[in-house]
């Protein structure tokens, strides 16, 4: 008998669950016919803000408008440099390089996939302007480590927090650990909107204020713009549906540490190499990552068996054709490129059933990433 598939991730399950919250955000949208900026926008930014432990929250129309804003707000551009790593989706490159920086990239840690500090040290040149550190996986981070760096060379340090919606390191949330911290609401996020969404978080009110100006096409009043900005903005359809998520991240997140913490038992005896977490860190568990040296099989397992599974990432960015200009070719970050080749996303959202994560620990088993004592025995 065939079994229904199971997704990487259920936004069908999510909305089922939060139908009515997400329902009454939509229609009280719809009936003020109050569709850009206004009360939402400014009522979601005000409970992200705290929730992120941080005095602003800027909302904006992407993750990647995010980094971009922050780092020309900032005053970082031409002719300067932003450090961060290969190893993460292409945006927080592509921002540094639309603001008109150059991305700079350092190898990662090969336990967390995480920016690796004494990297970082080796690269930074009298051109660098900013430490972009990723929170790879729902990973916070070496922030401790990376803020001495910062601090040290004064530079700006920006947390890229795409995928760590709720983590944190010693009961600080990300969001609050540098200078800045920018957000994606892309639907699949841990809080994710219908579309297209971003945030920046600060205790800085002077780059809140030039956030908001940048946003809204450097606008002071109505039709008075007294620089040239851009078209960022978050709609407040998308902050309806924010506010109306936001209570509900907390009981989401946990969900995912359960069953994160399920895969790290039923996976226990395979030669899977699984996630790890210090005791001073709490995940937000974005994606359940393991790693294998023959990857491409365990994928192929998993999907003949109606399981999706997916690679972030397969291609780091440094050898991505977007970024042939730099001339870094294969080698340049071996532990970035060795993950690439080796690292695998398991089924992971609230919703889970434990049905469903056994069928995915089967599947599992089935595939050349066996039992270890199976191994031994045969």
């Amino acid at each position: 008998m065939n079994q229904p598939p199971i997704p990487l991730v259920d936004l069908k399950a999510q909305y089922a669950a939060l139908r009515p919250d997400i329902d009454a955000a939509i229609a009280r949208v719809i009936a003020n016919a109050s569709f850009i900026m206004g009360p939402e926008v400014r009522a979601f930014e005000e409970a992200f803000a705290a929730y992120c432990q941080a005095r602003h929250a800027v909302g904006l129309s992407s993750g990647t408008a995010a980094i971009e804003l922050t780092l020309r707000a900032l005053g970082v551009g031409p002719g300067d440099e932003v450090i961060t790593t290969p190893f993460t989706f292409i945006a927080t490159a592509e921002a540094i390089s639309a603001a008109g920086a150059t991305p700079v990239f350092a190898d990662i840690d090969p336990a967390t996939y995480n920016l690796d500090p004494a990297a970082v040290e080796t690269v930074i040149t009298p051109r660098t302007r900013a430490l972009l550190p990723v929170h790879l996986y729902g990973q916070p981070a070496a922030m401790d480590a990376l803020a001495a760096i910062a601090q040290r060379h004064g530079l700006f340090l920006i947390e890229d927090a795409a995928q760590a919606h709720g983590a944190e390191i010693n009961g600080r949330r990300v969001g609050s650990l540098g200078d800045a911290a920018c957000f994606s609401f892309y639907p699949g996020k841990n809080l994710g909107c219908y579309g297209d969404g971003g945030a920046v978080t600060t205790d800085d009110e002077a780059l809140a204020g030039r956030l908001r100006k940048l946003r809204d096409h450097g606008r002071v009043s109505k039709y008075v713009h007294d620089e040239l900005g851009y078209g960022h903005r978050l709609d407040a359809l998308q902050a309806a549906i924010l506010s109306a998520k936001l209570p509900h991240l907390d009981a989401a997140n946990a969900a995912r540490r359960r069953l994160a913490a399920r895969y790290d038992e039923l996976l226990a005896d395979t030669d899977l190499v699984l996630p790890v977490a210090s005791e001073r860190v709490t995940p937000a568990w974005h994606l359940y990552v393991v790693r294998s040296p023959r990857r491409d099989e365990v994928l192929a397992s998993l999907k003949a068996q109606g399981i999706e599974a997916g690679i972030h990432y397969p291609l780091p960015l440094h050898l991505q054709p977007a970024y042939r200009a730099l001339g870094l070719g294969p080698g340049s970050f071996p532990v970035a490129e060795a993950a690439s080749q080796q690292v695998l996303s398991l089924p992971l959202f609230p919703e889970l059933s434990e049905e469903q994560q056994e069928r995915v620990a089967g599947a599992a088993l089935s595939s050349p990433a066996r039992r270890v004592d199976s191994m031994a025995a045969g």
